[in-house]
């Protein structure tokens, strides 16, 4: 197994490049850096408008538009999850068969049309519909995005360029906030519709060209390229430079796959992890900061929806730290570490409640801690399962599937929005989250290096023996049927 850090002599040499990288794969990684990475930002800066959009319209007009005066907003919350959680299902099976410039693009588009669709929302049925097909279409892009990162990026690599992806997230609920804003301030009333319906009519305008890009910038997978921008020379340096690090560029799913993936120790502890994660940090997701600003009964909506810009914007700085500490310094279980307890660190204040305001402010600043380890513990899921295509793909959805489906329940118990903005169950609930991550992360940490250090173990063995064999049959290779492919992957 590869070390999770970059390779290097004294602690503050912060690299981008490997020290064994030559100079022709530096020229091919800017230019995948350049395309992808810009890329994927974009990409998931528009689906976080799309997503985070419930709530800023929530506070702007249609909690009162439409007389949602009871647990409406959470509702609908659960009604996008559900909908994530169903349309992940058949990707766990069609990432290694569709190309990715095909899928990721197709589902930019669609949830694009169903956000366009929201503006003209008149009942709660309607909007729990469209939220569910939101949510349906957004629900692979995650791990899709990760296991393209995973196909041309090395372990080491991962972590930093899936940080700066994930502040796209960040920039989407900003964003959201700004529009939602906008919307309330310039738009209410033009043609008849209210500012928080022109926000929705926005972002689809947005959402749809990006979808269609996708066609043109992603890069695929090494088996299934896009020739729109890489050539055979690219696509030659990327195997060769994933192979010697022992990953493998081939492979299709096939359910013979599940009995190996089930039995896997590793698996069932990712899962908890995940799970831990996403519950980790759903006080971000529910509105609860919103909801709190509103509750002090001196903002107007649009400057509601500003403030509650800060917490997003705190997060880019957030996630890209973590990441890259986790990539150049930390590795991935300290990384997470750090984040989970900064995000603690929060929760305590806000579980106390009973604190001075600037204490809440400071409360609910750290929320984007939780959000900042993700593309972590996705990065470092996508190096565990680097031999095996297949088993990547598979896993990553389905732990997201695991991870997500509970989030579809927890916030309708522990948040409900009549007990906004104080959520006494609710942050004592992120808070047991946040602390049981750490716990379980040290576990996975120990149980790979444990194997690791067993497979070192093994092949060393098998080395001393093949070494004694070769000695005795004159140093002939071909006692020991070895070739001289195998010598080199050894």
């Amino acid at each position: 197994m590869l070390d999770s850090t970059v390779p290097r002599k004294r602690w503050w040499r912060i690299q981008w490049y490997a020290d064994e990288d030559t100079p022709e794969e530096r020229r091919f990684l800017i230019k995948l850096d350049i395309i992808v990475v810009p890329y994927a930002i974009l990409a998931y800066w528009v689906k976080y408008i799309d997503q985070s959009n419930l709530n800023n319209a929530y506070v702007a007009g249609m909690k009162e538009d439409l007389g949602f005066y009871g647990n409406e907003l959470v509702q609908l919350q659960t009604m996008y999850t559900i909908g994530a959680v169903v349309g992940m299902l058949p990707f766990m099976f069609l990432f290694t068969y569709i190309p990715m410039y095909w899928t990721i693009p197709f589902m930019d588009v669609m949830w694009g049309v169903f956000t366009l669709l929201q503006y003209r929302t008149s009942s709660f049925a309607e909007a729990a519909t469209y939220r569910f097909l939101v949510g349906f279409f957004e629900a692979a892009f995650f791990p899709a995005m990760h296991y393209v990162f995973g196909s041309w990026y090395r372990g080491h690599e991962i972590a930093r360029r899936g940080g700066l992806f994930y502040v796209g997230l960040n920039l989407g609920t900003l964003t959201a906030g700004l529009v939602a804003a906008g919307s309330s301030q310039r738009l209410e009333g033009v043609n008849g519709l209210a500012g928080w319906r022109w926000m929705y009519i926005i972002c689809a305008l947005i959402t749809i060209p990006v979808g269609i890009l996708g066609y043109f910038l992603l890069p695929g997978s090494i088996d299934k390229p896009n020739r729109w921008i890489l050539t055979d020379k690219d696509i030659e340096i990327a195997k060769r430079r994933l192979e010697s690090s022992g990953h493998v560029t081939h492979g299709t799913f096939k359910l013979g796959h599940l009995k190996k993936i089930f039995r896997s120790p590793h698996f069932w502890t990712v899962i908890l992890v995940d799970v831990l994660f996403w519950n980790a940090g759903i006080h971000k997701s529910t509105g609860s900061f919103l909801l709190w600003i509103k509750s002090l009964n001196r903002y107007s909506p649009a400057k509601i929806n500003e403030l509650g810009t800060i917490t997003p914007a705190l997060g880019i700085l957030y996630n890209i730290l973590i990441c890259f500490a986790s990539d150049l310094i930390l590795g991935p279980a300290w990384a997470i570490t750090l984040a989970s307890t900064l995000n603690a660190i929060g929760l305590v204040i806000l579980v106390i409640w009973n604190v001075p305001e600037p204490a809440k402010w400071f409360g609910f600043s750290t929320m984007y801690w939780s959000n900042a380890l993700s593309s972590v513990l996705h990065g470092w899921v996508n190096n565990l399962l680097r031999d095996s295509p297949q088993e990547r793909s598979f896993t990553l959805v389905l732990i997201t599937i695991i991870a997500q489906s509970s989030t579809a329940w927890t916030p309708l118990l522990t948040f409900p929005t009549v007990e906004s903005p104080s959520y006494p169950k609710g942050f004592a609930f992120c808070l047991g989250c946040a602390i049981a991550l750490i716990a379980a992360t040290h576990v996975l940490d120990r149980y790979i290096k444990r194997k690791e250090a067993t497979s070192k173990a093994t092949l060393s063995e098998g080395d001393t023996q093949g070494d004694s064999a070769l000695v005795e049959g004159g140093g002939s290779e071909k006692g020991l049927g070895l070739t001289s492919s195998s010598k080199e992957v050894r």
